[in-house]
């Protein structure tokens, strides 16, 4: 079994967070399929509320912010779900079952994992 952040995006101006939307998340998640493979999840405040952090010159240069997504597009990531699934046929399989997948795009992805990164220094 493997991990697999899908990764969910919504055009922009959409609202994901309504109680319609919301709560066919929460009916998809607590059915048999999706409590055997859910292990994570959030969704995320509009876009609009993000801030961009860069460090300017490498290490130990200077941080430069700017409000708002990294990216300018007309699909904003909304949040993500993190699945375990046997490959990524069943990954794509069940991330289809996602509203957002009607509503805008899922992208599911494969985890790296490294107990090194995760652990930190």
């Amino acid at each position: 079994m493997a991990l697999y952040a899908a990764l969910l995006y919504y055009p922009e101006g959409q609202d994901w967070t309504g109680a319609e939307i919301m709560a066919e998340h929460g009916r998809l998640l607590s059915t048999p399929e999706m409590e055997g493979a859910y292990r994570a999840g959030a969704a995320l405040h509009p876009a609009s509320t993000a801030t961009t952090i860069t460090v300017a010159g490498g290490k130990g240069g200077d941080m430069v912010v700017t409000d708002g997504p990294y990216a300018e597009a007309k699909e904003v990531l909304a949040g993500f779900v993190v699945l375990e699934a046997a490959d990524l046929d069943e990954a794509m399989r069940l991330a289809a079952r996602f509203p957002t997948a009607r509503y805008g795009k899922v992208e599911p992805r494969p985890v790296l994992l490294s107990r090194s990164f995760m652990a930190g220094p």
